[in-house]
């Protein structure tokens, strides 16, 4: 890692250059839940569940399955799949072939 400040270069862990005493800003990184644009039953809330608890979404959707089928959690269970699919941002979409926009073929004659 490199000083932001004087361009030397300090260790990786180092939160202040040792040369110029310049504070280094770490980016922290973190996973955050969206919806799942590529495991997507209904909305994408147990994909996206499953892709942050790096767990198998059919075991997501069969604990909430299971939890919504409990005796008066039916309505909550569905209520709350609603309240999740508007409340969780949508996954942004990655990659060269997901940003090209698809043409359709051309008409000849």
């Amino acid at each position: 890692m490199f000083c932001s400040q004087c361009g030397r270069e300090i260790s990786e862990t180092s939160s202040y250059c040792s040369v110029c005493g310049a504070h280094q800003r770490v980016e922290a990184s973190f996973k955050r839940l969206t919806l799942s644009s590529t495991d997507s039953k209904i909305a994408g809330v147990c994909g996206g569940l499953a892709e942050y608890m790096n767990v198998d979404p059919t075991i997501v959707r069969l604990i909430w399955l299971v939890l919504s089928v409990v005796p008066g959690g039916i309505v909550g269970g569905i209520l709350a799949y609603v309240l999740a699919w508007i409340i969780i941002p949508k996954a942004t979409v990655r990659g060269s072939a997901a940003t090209a926009s698809v043409q359709p073929p051309a008409q000849v004659g």
